[in-house]
C-alpha cells in the first residue's frame, strides 16, 4: 500500500523555520521525483520545489533562497526547510511522488501569523 506521510507543519511567526517531512512507503522511493506542493485558501494549488532521483531541484521563485529541498533515500523521506517564512507561505503542505505513476500526501498545514 502506498504511503505519503507528511509531518512538521505547524504555527509560527513570521521570519520563523519550520522543516516539513515527508515519510514515503509501498514504491521504489529512491526513483521516483518528490515535489513540495501547497495550496492555501481560495487559491490554486502551486509548485514549491522539486527533487529529482538524481537530486537535482528547482524551486518557485517565490521561495528561492529560503527553501531547501533535500531527499534521504536510506530513510524513504523528503524534507522541506523553511526559513525567513512569511505570512503568504501560508498553507496546506503536500508532497508527490512521480515516475510514471504519481502519488499525493494528505497535507500539513503550515500557518505563519504573528
Amino acid at each position: 500500500q502506498v504511503q505519503l506521510v507528511e509531518s512538521g507543519g505547524g504555527l509560527v511567526e513570521p521570519g520563523g523555520s519550520l522543516t516539513l517531512s515527508c515519510a514515503a512507503s509501498g514504491f521504489t522511493f529512491r526513483r521516483y521525483s518528490m515535489s513540495w506542493h501547497r495550496q492555501a485558501p481560495g487559491k490554486e494549488r502551486e509548485l514549491v520545489a522539486v527533487i529529482s532521483a538524481g537530486g537535482s531541484t528547482n524551486y518557485a521563485d517565490s521561495v528561492k533562497g529560503r527553501f531547501t529541498v533535500s531527499r534521504d533515500n536510506a530513510k524513504n523521506t523528503v524534507y522541506l526547510q523553511m526559513n525567513s517564512l512569511k505570512p503568504e507561505d501560508t498553507a496546506v503542505y503536500c508532497c508527490n511522488a512521480f515516475w510514471g505513476n504519481t502519488y499525493w500526501g494528505q497535507g500539513t498545514q503550515v500557518t505563519v501569523s504573528s
